[in-house]
């Protein structure tokens, strides 16, 4: 009983080991997915930001155009 109890044990010691080798470098793949989910978001907030600043600035050339406009008149 007892040999077979210390070759369980080292049958787990052994694949244990031989997991955190092969992963000892390696990203998780569901780390690197989060990575790029976050990289992509970030883009589009930036996106949205330069569009709302462009339409910003639109709209406040438009308003002082008006504004000179009536300057005139």
């Amino acid at each position: 009983m007892s040999k077979l109890l210390a070759v369980l044990a080292a049958s787990v010691f052994a694949m244990s080991t031989a997991f955190a080798a092969s992963h000892a470098g390696a990203p998780m793949a569901g780390a690197s997915a989060a990575k790029t989910e976050v990289k992509a978001d970030a883009k589009a907030d930036m996106k949205d930001a330069k569009k709302d600043a462009k339409a910003t600035k639109k709209v406040a050339k438009k308003s002082s155009k008006k504004t000179a406009k009536k300057d005139k008149n």
